[in-house]
C-alpha cells in the first residue's frame, strides 16, 4: 500500500468517493459517530455520503430520534444513531468524565450536585417533555441549584448526558431541546465491555481504515491501552500494513471497496470525519504546502478537496433563495478542477434546496 491509496481507500471507505447508502440513519451507524458542534455542517457531512439527500431529510431523522446529538467519546457533541447510543455511553463516558474532572472542580461541581442536577432534569423533563437549554437552566434554579453561566450549567448538561440522563430531542425553530433518554429512545442496545470494545474499533478501522493506533486513540478518546487490546480482541478481523515505518490498520481485503476511477471535489464540513477521525492527516495534505500547520487546520476550518487532498478552504453565505459558496484555492486549479468544485458547489445548493452562487476569492 503506497501512501497515496490511503487518501483514496478513505474516500471509498467513507463514502465520499462513490456513495451508495440511501438514509442519514446509515451512515451515522457506519460511522459509529459523527463530530457534530457545527451542525448545519454535520448534516451536509452525513449528505456528502449517501444518495438523493437533502438537508430537510437530514433534519426530519434528527426530529425523529433515529439520530440523536450528545456529548460522546469526547467531551464535545456527536451524532449517534439509537441503537447505539447507550453502549456507546457507557463505553467512553468514564474516559470523558476523567478528561473532564478538572473542568467540573472548576465550576465547583462534584458528584454530590450531579445527583441533585439529574434529579431535576428528570422530574422536569419526564412525561415526553422535550425543552430547551433556556428551560432547563431556570428548573435547575428552580430546584434549589445555582445554575451559574453558561460553563458552568453546560456542564451540567453535559454530566446528565454522559449519565445517560438526557439526550436531543426536537428542535424548536432553531433551538435545540432535551428529552429523557429513557423516554426518547426506550430501547436500544446494551453490551459488555469487550464487546463493546471490540464493536468500536472494528467499526472505526471499516469506515476509516487504513488508519494507525494513534488515529483511532485520539478519534475514540480511549486509552492507548485499551486501543491495543481492542485490536487484540479483533484477532484476524483486521489486517495490518506496513507503510513508511507506520503500522496501518484496516479490514481484510474483501471489506475494502473499490477505488474508483476519475477526481471528484468535495466541500468538507468542518470536524468532517475525513480529517477529525485522524490524528495524522498528512494523507491528505499535497506537496507544496505548510504540511504541518495545513494539517492542524483542516479538521477545523471547512476544507475543499479535490482527489481527497486540501486545494483550498470554502464558506457558505445563506440568503433567502440563494446559497454563496465562497472558494479560496491555496493551490493553482487547472480548469479541469475548477469544474469539478462547481459542480460540487451545485450539489451542495441542491442539498439545501436553494440557487447556486459561486465567488472565487
Amino acid at each position: 500500500m503506497q501512501p497515496p491509496d490511503i487518501r483514496h481507500i478513505r474516500l471509498a471507505q467513507q463514502h465520499l468517493s462513490t456513495p451508495t447508502l440511501t438514509s442519514p440513519v446509515e451512515v451515522v451507524r457506519s460511522l459509529v459517530a459523527v463530530q457534530a458542534q457545527d451542525y448545519p455542517g454535520a448534516k451536509w457531512g452525513i449528505g456528502q455520503r449517501m444518495l438523493n439527500a437533502t438537508d430537510d431529510l437530514i433534519e426530519q431523522a434528527i426530529n425523529d430520534g433515529l439520530i440523536l446529538r450528545l456529548h460522546v467519546m469526547r467531551p464535545t457533541w456527536h451524532f449517534v444513531v439509537a441503537d447505539d447510543i447507550r453502549w456507546l455511553v457507557m463505553l467512553t463516558a468514564p474516559r470523558v468524565n476523567a478528561v473532564s474532572s478538572h473542568y467540573y472542580r472548576k465550576a465547583e461541581l462534584d458528584e454530590a450536585t450531579f445527583r441533585r442536577t439529574n434529579k431535576i432534569l428528570i422530574k422536569t423533563l419526564q412525561g415526553g417533555k422535550q425543552l430547551t437549554r433556556d428551560e432547563l437552566r431556570e428548573a435547575v434554579k428552580r430546584g434549589g441549584v445555582e445554575p451559574g453561566d453558561s460553563i458552568r450549567f453546560g456542564h451540567i448538561m453535559h454530566r446528565s448526558e454522559l449519565d445517560g440522563i438526557v439526550c436531543s430531542g426536537t428542535r424548536k425553530g432553531n433551538k435545540f431541546t432535551y428529552a429523557l433518554l429513557d423516554e426518547r429512545v426506550p430501547v436500544s442496545r446494551i453490551v459488555e465491555t469487550d464487546e463493546a470494545l471490540a464493536e468500536l474499533t472494528l467499526r472505526y478501522f471499516t469506515s476509516r481504515g487504513p488508519a494507525t493506533l494513534h488515529d483511532f486513540v485520539w478519534w475514540s478518546g480511549l486509552t492507548a491501552g485499551l486501543a491495543r487490546r481492542s485490536i487484540d480482541i479483533l484477532g484476524d478481523q483486521l489486517r495490518s500494513e506496513e507503510v513508511e515505518g507506520k503500522t496501518y490498520w484496516l479490514p481484510p481485503s474483501s471489506e475494502v471497496k473499490p477505488q474508483p476511477p476519475g477526481r471528484k471535489a468535495h466541500l468538507l464540513p468542518s470536524y468532517d470525519e475525513y480529517f477529525i477521525a485522524y490524528k495524522d492527516r498528512s494523507a491528505a495534505m499535497p506537496v507544496g504546502i505548510d504540511q504541518k500547520g495545513m494539517a492542524s487546520r483542516v479538521a477545523f476550518d471547512a476544507p475543499l478537496i479535490v482527489d481527497g487532498q486540501v486545494v483550498g478552504s470554502w464558506k457558505r453565505v445563506l440568503a433567502k433563495e440563494v446559497v454563496t459558496t465562497r472558494v479560496t484555492p491555496f493551490l493553482s486549479l487547472p480548469k479541469s478542477d475548477q469544474t469539478l468544485v462547481i459542480r460540487e458547489c451545485e450539489t451542495y445548493a441542491n442539498f439545501l434546496k436553494l440557487d447556486s452562487k459561486i465567488e472565487w476569492l
